[in-house]
């Protein structure tokens, strides 16, 4: 595909989780942290990747190795930006990567963030778990 394709499908994408997130209830105004995922069977690639993803101002996490299903092993990493969440700064954010990725021969895995409340407060799917039972009791 080509990167005009994905970063239009990535467009649509990101419009649709902002959507979502801040349908959902969470902070419009709050500074999220936003982590965009990276992966390559070839971690040489995916080092590559990281330090162009460092050059572009993004915090890079140190690379992990995952086993899949099938037994296959690949290697990921994250690039993490903090910023409102706006579908312009992802926007931008998001063809600058799409970019890195093809030049690098990685894949970009889109990216992901956390709910934060009212309270300011960052809530993931585990607390949520713990207080839909707790709810229970």
């Amino acid at each position: 595909m080509s990167i005009e394709r994905l970063l239009e499908a990535q467009k649509q994408e990101n419009q649709e989780i902002v959507e979502a997130i801040l349908g959902d209830g969470s902070e419009p105004d709050a500074e999220y942290t936003i982590e965009h995922h990276f992966s390559s069977t070839n971690f040489d690639r995916l080092e590559k990747a990281a330090v162009d993803a460092f050059k572009q101002g993004f915090e890079v996490n140190d690379a992990e190795e995952m086993e899949l299903e099938d037994g296959s092993v690949i290697y990921c990493f994250d690039a993490v930006a903090s910023h409102k969440l706006e579908v312009e700064l992802l926007d931008q954010a998001c063809e600058g990567l799409l970019k890195l990725a093809k030049k690098q021969k990685v894949d970009y895995d889109g990216w992901g963030t956390y709910f934060i409340d009212e309270n300011g407060e960052v809530r993931d799917d585990e607390q949520d778990e713990e207080l839909d039972e707790d709810n229970l009791d």
